[in-house]
């Protein structure tokens, strides 16, 4: 082991590893090992319980801004010693300063090579700007050379122009007729994508299936619509002499959600939007917190303060969003006769919001899903039938039809006739 730009070794703890720790949040991150010599010879910590203890309040009460959800404190064994590892990401609220000399070249400091110097008063300048006011889709694109044949078929479908005049009204070119962070959103070229994982049951255990969408963030929208689609099935219910229809998931729920985790996700993270696919629920997460100043109460209210306000202009003239602001409240109000209702989970750096398989009939004893649907209309038909003539009839796996037969025959839908492999099924007639 040896220091570098990312590492650095401190035999004991002392007051100044608040130096190191703002390096590393100030510059690419770091860490940083108590119990090391400089020249990587392993003494260990004898008492790792206090040494973490002191890490921990020097963190809190030294470095200003808060650092410390950026930070992880934790025990290693090497060459069996215990090693007390400072973990430091790259912060978000840069500078960092010790708390006792501000934002000065005596309290800012940065990693350069396996050394830790204080800023230049340039160099704080640079970070402030880096980070303050800083608006990525007003941002000059690194790619230039970008081509909009996704985009030009939205806009043509809506009967919006969407020449050069147009992409500068819409702050797709800037002043000097440069292209923008936000036309490389619209771009085919957009670097960022929807990633979709579904899963069998209610657990991240068992895959089955996985999509990624890429082009256009127009098109990304449609082609997730349409994919979340595939899963939202159809179910029924009888009414009388009528037959109500009713989706899985509120169409405008799905609708809400998928604008909202792309409009308002904050775009200097690489990372792809994530939709999770469940038997019970569907979850969504984006990257970005919410915007300072507001709460997940606010939001509830319909609230909004726009992170990306050009990109949401925009779905806004396509017809995609209504108004700033009614995406949640629509949500929960599609819910509202529902025992199950959405849940909205918050961090500082992402948003997740899960819609619950919609359950307002669920408690209707003459419900049925599709599949159930399926299975009476073919008994009706066909009389009774074994498990593999059901099986081949409506090509369905076999774990599937055992699974609905099953559950049929405990709410009293269809009844065994016989055992054994001559088991057959019939509708229980009501």
């Amino acid at each position: 082991m040896q220091e570098s730009k990312n590492v650095e070794f401190k035999r004991e703890y002392v007051d100044d590893i608040t130096k190191t720790i703002v390096a590393f949040a100030n510059t690419d991150g770091g860490t940083l090992y108590i119990g090391i010599e400089d020249n990587g010879n392993i003494i260990g910590v004898e008492n790792t319980d206090d040494c973490m203890l002191r890490v921990s309040n020097t963190i809190r009460d030294s470095i200003k801004p808060d650092v410390r959800l950026f930070t992880e404190i934790s025990v290693v064994d090497i060459e069996n010693k215990n090693v007390v590892k400072v973990s430091v990401q790259r912060g978000t609220n840069r500078p960092y300063y010790i708390a006792q000399k501000g934002i000065r070249p005596e309290g800012v400091y940065l990693r350069t090579g396996a050394s830790t110097s204080p800023a230049t008063e340039t160099a704080i300048l640079n970070i402030i700007k880096e980070t303050a006011n800083y608006k990525y889709e007003e941002e000059l694109s690194i790619n230039q050379e970008l081509t909009f044949k996704q985009a030009d078929e939205y806009f043509a479908a809506k009967k919006i122009p969407f020449n050069n005049q147009q992409k500068r009204t819409l702050h797709l070119l800037n002043s000097d007729n440069s292209y923008t962070n936000l036309a490389l959103l619209l771009s085919d070229q957009c670097c960022h994508t929807i990633k979709f994982a579904v899963f069998y049951g209610n657990s991240k255990t068992t895959f089955k299936d996985r999509k990624e969408f890429s082009g256009s963030l127009l098109k990304q929208v449609d082609d997730a619509y349409q994919y979340i689609d595939i899963y939202n099935h159809t179910s029924s219910y009888l009414k009388g002499l009528e037959r109500i229809d009713i989706k899985s998931y509120p169409q405008e729920a799905i609708r809400e959600a998928l604008l909202n985790s792309v409009v308002h996700r904050e775009y200097s993270f690489s990372s792809s939007t994530l939709i999770s696919i469940f038997d019970e629920k569907i979850e969504f997460v984006s990257i970005g917190g919410l915007v300072k100043g507001i709460c997940i109460d606010d939001i509830k209210l319909g609230i909004s303060v726009l992170r990306n306000k050009n990109l949401a202009d925009i779905f806004y003239r396509l017809h995609l969003i209504e108004a700033y602001g009614t995406g949640i409240p629509k949500i929960m109000e599609c819910y509202q006769n529902s025992v199950n209702k959405p849940k909205i989970e918050i961090s500082d750096n992402a948003f997740k919001l899960t819609l619950p398989k919609f359950s307002q009939i669920e408690n209707n004893s003459s419900f049925h899903n599709s599949r159930e649907n399926d299975i009476i209309e073919l008994l009706t038909d066909k009389g009774n039938m074994t498990r593999t003539e059901i099986q081949s009839a409506l090509s369905l796996s076999q774990s599937t039809v055992l699974r609905e037969l099953k559950n049929m025959s405990a709410k009293n839908i269809i009844k065994k006739i016989g055992s054994g492999r001559n088991t057959k099924y019939s509708v229980v007639n009501k």
